[in-house]
This record gives structure tokens, sequence and C-alpha cells, in this order.
């Protein structure tokens, strides 16, 4: 459990280490290759502070210790961590309140179409 919005981000950044392990293993197992590092963007300067920072201290001791996993996929070179700022954070997109502007951005960026433009041109060949 994660007591502030910066073990709330490791969490679910060691939670998304593992996903993405496990997927970059599954391509590779099927494509007869060698897995690919993981890049994980966070927009938390301190949860990337505290899953680089190996020594054990105040701002950590309450999160479980199967979280601190993602620190050794960091170590081992599996996984990269980056910045990225809140506006370019994806992820936005699924977890919080947008302006019709932003999501609309987002949603563009993620490669989905808008239904009602996507009818205006299927009338149109029709």
């Amino acid at each position: 459990m994660a007591l502030s919005s910066c073990g709330a981000e490791y969490i679910v950044a060691t939670t998304a280490a593992c996903q993405g392990i496990w997927l970059a293993w599954l391509l590779a197992e099927l494509q007869d290759k060698k897995p690919g590092i993981i890049n994980l963007k966070i927009d938390s300067q301190s949860a990337i502070q505290l899953s680089k920072n190996p020594v054990f201290h105040d701002r950590s001791k309450h999160i479980d210790v199967r979280y601190h996993f993602i620190r050794e996929c960091i170590e081992e070179n599996r996984v990269i961590v980056e910045s990225t700022g809140t506006k370019d954070q994806l992820a936005d997109i699924l977890t919080k309140a947008l302006g019709r502007e932003q999501f609309c951005e987002l949603r563009s960026r993620l490669g989905v179409l808008d239904v009602q433009s996507v009818r205006k041109v299927q009338e149109k060949i029709c």
C-alpha cells in the first residue's frame, strides 16, 4: 500500500516493469529473438529517483519489499526509466479526467480514430 503519491507512482512503475518484461519475453520467444529492453516513462521525478536509488530510506520504508523489483531490473539493464512531462504521458487518457483538447490529442497519438469522423468518410465513399 502506498502512503504518498511518490509511493503510488513507484508501485505502478514496478507493476508496469513486470508486465513489460513479461511481454518482451513472450514476443522474443515467439520471434526466436533475445528480449528487448523496456523503456518506462514516468512523470514523477521522486518515483524515478526512488527506483534508481538502492538505499533504504524513510521515503521507501513503508513500501512492500516486492515493489523494489524495479531497482533490480534497472541495475540489470532490463528496464530503462525516463522522465516524461505530464502533458506527454499517454497513460493519462486512461487514468485522468481530461479536457476535450487534451483528450483528442492523446487519443490521436494512441492511433484511435474518432467514430463520427470515420462515419463521415464512409458516407462520402458510399
